[in-house]
């Protein structure tokens, strides 16, 4: 299953702004926006880049095995993905054509689109016609293998394809930088993503700081989104190796959805690439205490008015003691660096209130 059907059909992870929930003990997210999705930092504007652009031949290997080679850094880049879409813009070149500009200009806030790029529909099932008429020098798409159906269908063609590998749950964090460093390779851009990485992890490292004074009455946490399905309330908790439980455990948090948890009330289990589990309103009692982080997507088909409704939610230790937050929205969950920034942000903001 694509990354489109996994993220999307279980209500993206995106954040909302504003909730109607502070009545139940749970914090606003409207502080938290200010801070956790804010414009890009001044240090990785590309209107103050310095960093130069390689030339000559590339020969790479890209996130699924695959060697690409290029007689010339891709200047004329179409990009499948959100996360590959924002990491190009970081990077500086501005991509030809994506797929669904609309969306990506909902839900991701880390890097905007500029107008005139051409939208080549859906992620995953992209509008051929509309797709080669924009002249380009490379395709970018996400895949876990090589005979991902998406590549075969591209590789007919003659423009090259570079695959970025969808998610590791071994190492997510890892993974969002070695995409990021991929397409920077391809783009010639790799002197510019260094500088961004290194800035990331400066971020990360100041955060964690921030944090570890804090005297929490836990740090046992559980980010998860949600999505209405029939008339019930579907709940999605990050597990293990899923990119938003990375960075709260790399703030010194403890994951509270645990293989055991998940035995007794999950639906099935864990994914074993995204680390993303699913379960009921119930299930979220399992956690005990923990500090709870949940996204909303802020539309009229949102989760989060019926979660309010429910007394199993109201009756929850971190909703009663005010410990349960709304991410901001845009903060795109399955993001490049400048995405992840964000992230770290609405996790400090709220740990970090007096």
């Amino acid at each position: 299953m694509t990354r489109a059907r996994r993220l999307m059909a279980a209500a993206s992870t995106v954040a909302a702004a504003t909730l109607v929930l502070t009545a139940c003990g749970t914090t606003s997210g409207s502080d938290v926006t200010k801070s956790a999705a804010a414009a890009t930092p001044a240090s990785q504007s590309c209107a103050t880049d310095t960093t130069t652009t390689a030339t000559g031949p590339v020969s790479l290997t890209d996130g699924v095995g695959r060697t690409v080679e290029l007689d010339q850094p891709a200047k004329r880049v179409a990009v499948l993905e959100w996360q590959q879409t924002e990491d190009v813009l970081t990077l500086c070149p501005t991509p030809v054509a994506v797929s669904d500009a609309e969306g990506y200009g909902t839900y991701v806030s880390a890097e905007k689109l500029p107008d005139g790029v051409t939208d080549v529909g859906t992620r995953g099932e992209p509008d051929l016609d509309t797709l080669y008429a924009a002249d380009l020098d490379l395709i970018i798409v996400e895949a876990f293998s090589a005979d991902d159906e998406l590549i075969t269908q591209l590789e007919k063609r003659d423009v090259p394809v570079l695959a970025t590998l969808g998610a590791d749950a071994a190492d997510p964090i890892g993974n969002m930088k070695d995409v990021f460093s991929t397409i920077a390779e391809a783009t010639g851009r790799t002197e510019r993503a260094e500088v961004v990485l290194q800035q990331f992890d400066t971020h990360l490292a100041a955060a964690k700081e921030k944090v570890a004074a804090v005297g929490l009455p836990t740090r046992d946490f559980l980010f998860f989104d949600g999505w209405i399905e029939g008339s019930n309330v579907v709940i999605r908790p990050y597990g293990k190796g899923a990119l938003f439980t990375a960075l709260g455990e790399q703030l010194g948090m403890t994951s509270a959805w645990t293989d055991e948890i998940n035995k007794a009330y999950g639906s099935g289990g864990v994914d074993p690439a995204y680390g993303l589990a699913q379960t009921d309103i119930e299930g979220l009692t399992a956690v005990g205490s923990a500090n709870l982080f949940y996204s909303n997507d802020d539309t009229a088909e949102s989760y989060v008015p019926e979660l309010a409704k429910s007394s199993i939610w109201t009756s929850l230790p971190a909703v009663k003691e005010g410990r349960a937050y709304a991410f901001p929205a845009g903060v795109w969950g399955a993001g490049g660096p400048l995405s992840n920034e964000q992230a770290i942000d609405a996790y400090v903001d709220v740990l970090t209130r007096g």
